[in-house]
């Protein structure tokens, strides 16, 4: 087992050029363990972990509904947005600055192999995150990700997460509102769910601005802690 994780910290990356380079290590991850299923030496499969910051894009999953995204084309082209349907589970969501989007590349047989256990641990992250600052960070029941005052009149999203596994190697993941712009999720309907409002850090605190590497700094310690693993 590989429990090693390379880190990749991508910056201000185009969405499509990331989802490319996404699906080329998830390739390479799935084409290692077809080649030891067949043979007698056995390679260790890597895990990757890429931080990214989007320009404004939407997405919507696979099972999404493309009625939950409120703008015509001509209106995307206007607020200089893209809009892509993709591979992964969840419905639509928004990706822009001011946010902190997380790719695990996992081989999950490096660690667990148990997908809810994995969207589990991947929401606890942010929750153990948030509480530094002193936010408390909750689950929805039946609704993936990490949400502020779930199950009250005042229910608001701080993080989204969206996930694909095939073979138990994953790809896409968690999107930290940290110092997004919250007007862009004015034009959908957010993970298909209908008068729940989104946050982020930096209202939540009251800041002008969140210093982002320290919350990253912050997301890889307790991602390292619960995945007993180690960053390089």
């Amino acid at each position: 087992m590989n429990k090693q994780i390379q880190l990749q910290d991508l910056g201000n990356k185009d969405y499509k050029a990331t989802w490319d380079y996404q699906e080329e290590l998830f390739k390479g991850i799935v084409d290692i363990k077809i080649q030891n299923r067949n043979s007698d030496s056995q390679l260790p499969t890597p895990n990757f972990l890429l931080f990214v910051e989007h320009p404004h894009v939407y997405t919507l999953g696979k099972s999404g509904d493309i009625s939950n995204l409120l703008l015509s084309e001509k209106q995307l082209e206007r607020k200089g947005a893209t809009f892509y349907k993709i591979n992964r589970g969840g419905d639509i969501t928004y990706h822009g600055p001011g946010q902190i989007v997380g790719y695990p590349i996992l081989d999950l047989e490096n660690f667990f192999t148990d997908i809810h256990k994995y969207l589990r641990f991947l929401e606890e992250v942010i929750i153990l995150t948030l509480a530094e600052y002193n936010i408390i960070g909750v689950r929805s029941e039946g609704e993936t990700g990490v949400w502020l005052d779930a199950g009250t009149p005042f229910a608001r999203k701080i993080c989204a997460m969206g996930v694909r596994a095939s073979r138990w190697v994953t790809m896409h993941g968690f999107a930290l509102n940290v110092n997004a712009n919250l007007g862009y999720f004015d034009n959908i309907i957010p993970c298909g769910i209908k008068g729940k409002a989104v946050t982020s850090l930096h209202v939540e605190l009251g800041v002008e601005k969140v210093d982002e590497e320290e919350v990253k700094d912050k997301i890889l310690k307790h991602f390292s802690d619960l995945f007993q693993s180690a960053f390089v």
